[in-house]
């Protein structure tokens, strides 16, 4: 890789026209600002320091990924410029009133968007990058409604299976990124799958449950989020495929935009995807809403229980302290220790392995918190 600042134009820093806040990625605030000498609206993404992101967003040249314009590189006031897309995060467009009329071929057109976005990272870019934050935060909506992928700070270049920290956020979280293991491009395809279903559903992804309890339920439980019965199949089944817990099992996004195609061809598709559309209120209160509450009361019956499990370890503890205290025979210290073991051994319905996977995300997300004091969240 060439040296920092060697592939990319470096942009002064009062050559820039800051407005207002228009959001936050990863590890920096964003900012509609203005190109004093090239007269051009951007968004300019402030940071403590420079690192990888602008070297990838340098090499990067496709209609649905965000322009990158070049960075401001004179301390303390680094950032990274690029286009503006005034249409906001797709986030906030799902959010809004206006989401309620979205049709069938708008959903379409988007998510062949973000599919060939993703499909030139991974297979056509001059190095493969894996993105690792696919979310509807970091999709945005242009004045012509094409929406663009953005916010390269947890991304990373590719030559190899790479282990992960959790730079991202847990509902669109592929299991093996929240167990910090290997992942590859697949860990970007769960994610696309849970953007389909925000744009199908325009619901939010694991309303009302914490970050660690969504870990648990996806990892431990290998819960998904609810597809509604009367969703077409078609979609229903990408968004399935995209969810698979086996990463070699998901498709590539070359697959996806197959697929995609092959929808657009079907004269059927359109009727039924709108009448889905159109009954949102019926299938969101019956299904979607049914299984939150289904999900919150499990994790409820899993905290009673860590609770439990916490004060019996702790009760075991103090009687092996008193045993050990009360003899100096290792028999005695033996049977003391056998008895503990056999206590912890009822505890079992507690399923061990769920502290493996609290354990894997909370040393993942402090690694991540760790990142995030070094720079602006």
């Amino acid at each position: 890789m060439a040296s920092l600042g060697a592939s990319f134009v470096q942009i002064r820093f009062d050559d820039i026209l800051f407005y207002e806040n228009c959001g936050g990625g990863s590890f920096g605030s964003v900012y509609r600002a203005r190109w004093l000498s090239q007269d051009k609206e951007v968004a300019v993404k402030k940071l403590l320091k420079i690192e990888k992101e602008a070297e990838i967003l340098s090499v990067l040249s496709h209609r649905n990924i965000i322009q990158f314009y070049g960075a401001i590189l004179e301390a303390p006031n680094y950032g990274i410029v690029t286009e503006y897309a005034s249409g906001g995060s797709l986030f906030d467009y799902l959010s809004s009133a206006e989401s309620e009329d979205i049709s069938m071929k708008q959903i379409m057109t988007w998510a062949m968007d973000i599919a060939k976005g993703m499909h030139y990272l991974h297979a056509e870019a001059p190095f493969t990058v894996i993105h690792r934050d696919l979310k509807s935060r970091n999709v945005v909506l242009t004045a012509d409604s094409v929406l663009k992928i953005c916010d390269f700070g947890a991304s990373k270049f590719h030559s190899h299976t790479t282990h992960m920290s959790l730079v991202g956020t847990f509902p669109w979280m592929a299991p093996e990124v929240i167990q910090s293991l290997p992942a590859s491009e697949t860990c970007d395809t769960y994610s696309y799958g849970v953007v389909l279903w925000e744009m199908l559903t325009r619901e939010i992804p694991f309303k009302g449950l914490e970050g660690l309890q969504v870990a648990w339920l996806v990892v431990e439980k290998s819960e998904r989020l609810t597809i509604p019965s009367s969703c077409p199949d078609s979609f229903a089944c990408l968004m399935r495929s995209c969810w698979l817990t086996d990463p070699k099992d998901r498709p590539l996004f070359k697959h996806i935009l197959s697929t995609l195609e092959s929808m657009w061809s079907d004269s059927h598709l359109p009727e039924e995807c709108n009448t889905f559309l159109q009954n949102k209120a019926e299938w969101s209160r019956c299904e979607i809403e049914a299984t939150l509450e289904r999900l919150k009361r499990l994790e409820r019956d899993l905290s009673t229980k860590e609770q439990e499990l916490k004060e019996r370890e702790r009760r075991l503890k103090m009687w092996e302290r008193k045993l050990i205290e009360q003899s100096n025979t290792p028999v005695s210290l033996c049977l003391s220790l056998t008895a503990v073991t056999e206590d912890l051994t009822q505890c079992s319905n507690v399923n061990h392995a769920l502290f493996c996977t609290m354990k894997a995300a909370c040393k993942g997300l402090s690694s991540s918190k760790k990142n995030n004091n070094k720079k602006v969240s």
